[in-house]
């Protein structure tokens, strides 16, 4: 998600949402397509991102770094590379090549190579921007396939297929699925003011966004008014819904949202959050340009929970 201009110009232009925008067409009808897939493993244009459970390896460049190895490379990196097919860019095949995560700590000592975690390398703006979605897609597919190796109706080791899209059990046949699993993410306002909270794995300046994973059986604005109740003692009447952003850690969609506060006395559940409040917009703008004078900040605008405030913050009139 990016934009024009705001309308509280002292915020500036409007920032990309990370992970998203991919541009990457996914082909899904070549997965079946074990020929034309063994090709594209040859082909000159074909490049790869190597992933070893967190870490992403790179290629070393000058601030910016390159994510992207030719298969031949690939395979150099390291011994049993398990791939998977993204999709194409520009026609090119791009594929997400697993290794051991120990593999990927040992190339850590080689000089022409930079081997760092995705979140530090969006937050950081370490490679092209347009790379981040796909290694998104990368880190998740293969960190399903490192967790999945086993039948969970039989117990049998499965096998890959479908170019890494499914795992199929070769005893008693059942087929499995990468999931993602469904977040929500919300600001819920009370007339002028907005609830953000603090966890206590946060920075010690940090404030967000309340957030929870939907539960089964249950509709999106149905959990936002639940996670915010269960968090923050807070009851909530209308939901909107913003945008979604995928989370490769490990494999969640975030759907942003906004809710109507119907009170505003809090009783913060001291399990969830270590800190949460009211904030007016005029403190959150200056949370989002790091300008709040007690020091305090908001997420990067990597994460939702940056664009979430945002819009809260540049909005006039009914929000709903």
């Amino acid at each position: 998600m990016s934009g024009p201009m705001s309308p509280r110009h002292d915020l500036g232009p409007r920032p990309h949402l990370g992970y998203t925008q991919s541009p990457i067409d996914r082909v899904a009808e070549r997965r079946l397509d074990a020929a034309w897939l063994g090709a594209r493993k040859s082909d000159a244009r074909t490049r790869c991102y190597v992933i070893g459970g967190e870490m992403i390896v790179l290629k070393k460049g000058d601030g910016i770094h390159d994510p992207a190895f030719t298969p031949d490379e690939a395979r150099a990196l390291a011994p049993n590379t398990e791939t998977v097919f993204l999709g194409l860019l520009d026609g090119a095949a791009r594929f997400g090549a697993g290794i051991a995560p120990s593999d990927a700590e040992a190339l850590k000592a080689r000089d022409d190579l930079f081997v760092i975690d995705l979140r530090s390398i969006a937050v950081q703006g370490l490679v092209a921007p347009d790379h981040l979605p796909p290694l998104a897609e990368a880190k998740a597919m293969l960190h399903w396939h490192a967790r999945h190796r086993f039948c969970s109706n039989c117990g049998i080791k499965t096998e890959m297929a479908e170019a890494g899209w499914k795992r199929a059990c070769p005893a008693c046949k059942v087929e499995h699925f990468p999931r993602t699993d469904p977040v929500v993410i919300m600001l819920t306002v009370h007339g002028d003011r907005g609830l953000l909270g603090r966890s206590g794995r946060f920075a010690a300046t940090m404030w967000s966004c309340l957030a929870g994973f939907v539960e089964p059986g249950e509709a999106m604005e149905d959990a936002v008014r639940r996670e915010t109740q269960e968090e923050a003692g807070i009851k909530c009447g209308r939901v909107k819904y913003l945008y979604s952003q995928p989370w490769p850690f490990p494999m969640s969609l975030m759907n942003g949202c906004l809710a109507e506060a119907l009170n505003d006395n809090i009783k913060m559940d001291a399990t969830e959050l270590v800190d949460c409040r009211w904030f007016t917009k005029d403190e959150c703008a200056a949370m989002l340009m790091r300008k709040h004078p007690d020091g305090l900040t908001c997420p990067p605008p990597v994460a939702i929970a940056h664009h979430i405030i945002r819009t809260w913050v540049e909005s006039d009139g009914d929000l709903f």
